[in-house]
């Protein structure tokens, strides 16, 4: 696979390694562990596919657990590696999601995605990431794949923060005037999709969806309101949030999806 030269330089000029930090950042990193945390056992072994600078497998392997890791992006691995424990069990490998073939079948009890589909275009090219997570985990083990939802990305950052000129995007292709779906292109460097775009690909997969979760719900939106929260606001509203990321009338309003299912 051709690595796309937007996203190697987004991600040398992104501050990846603090995303997640912020109150409302964090929003997505504690739900995808919540969730995480109901599946994993002390015996098991994790691979993250897309791994970033490693938010999630440091945190995985300083609870002891071990961990491999792929990513394609030179500066994400040296972040990664400067991140890295000496106590930790974990390691970092160049490579891309739809190639595995260094991983052998079956062989990870939990498998996370949670980076690449952002960056798939084609149905193919998801359907062999998939496939691929699919191939190197256990029968009965859970895979963890993430995307970006187009509606709240163009609440947000569209009609609420202006960032998004959305008459402009609809009329240069990147949104469809009646419908409001995205279109997107590598050059805008994030595939925007809605729940029935991950239905169709995931009614193709011989797996067992687990759960289908809005990882962050509105925290984005509402993101100076929950980073001005104290630590018992904060609380009560991640409460909030874990007792409806799942409800079907609220999986459209996020920004982030985690799709959940077992090989």
């Amino acid at each position: 696979m051709k690595t796309n030269p937007y996203l190697t330089d987004f991600y040398k000029h992104y501050d990846e390694d603090n995303r997640l930090i912020s109150k409302h950042g964090s929003v997505e990193f504690l739900t995808t562990m919540h969730y995480i945390e109901k599946y994993i056992k002390p015996c098991h072994r994790v691979l993250e596919i897309g791994a970033g600078t490693g938010r999630y497998s440091h945190a995985l392997a300083r609870q002891g657990y071990t961990v491999d890791a792929v990513e394609l992006v030179a500066h994400n691995i040296e972040v990664f590696r400067k991140n890295t424990r000496e106590e930790e069990r974990i390691s970092i490998t160049h490579g891309n999601a739809m190639d595995l073939s260094a991983f052998p079948n079956d062989t990870y009890d939990i498998t996370l995605l949670l980076g690449p589909l952002y960056h798939l275009y084609s149905r193919e090219d998801k359907l062999q990431a998939l496939r691929e997570a699919i191939r190197v985990t256990k029968k009965g083990g859970v895979i963890f794949a993430a995307y970006v939802i187009s509606d709240g990305c163009l609440l947000d950052e569209g009609f609420h923060r202006g960032n998004i000129n959305v008459a402009e995007y609809i009329e240069g292709g990147q949104l469809d005037p009646h419908t409001f779906a995205a279109i997107s292109k590598p050059k805008d460097l994030f595939e925007l999709v809605r729940k029935e775009n991950i239905d169709d690909l995931m009614c193709e997969l011989p797996v067992t969806r687990l759960h289908y979760v809005a990882a962050d719900g509105f925290a984005l939106c509402m993101r100076e309101a929950v980073d001005a929260m104290d630590d018992r606001a904060f609380a009560l509203y991640l409460k909030y949030h874990f007792a409806t990321c799942e409800r079907e009338d609220l999986a459209g309003i996020t920004s982030h999806a985690l799709d959940i299912f077992q090989k």
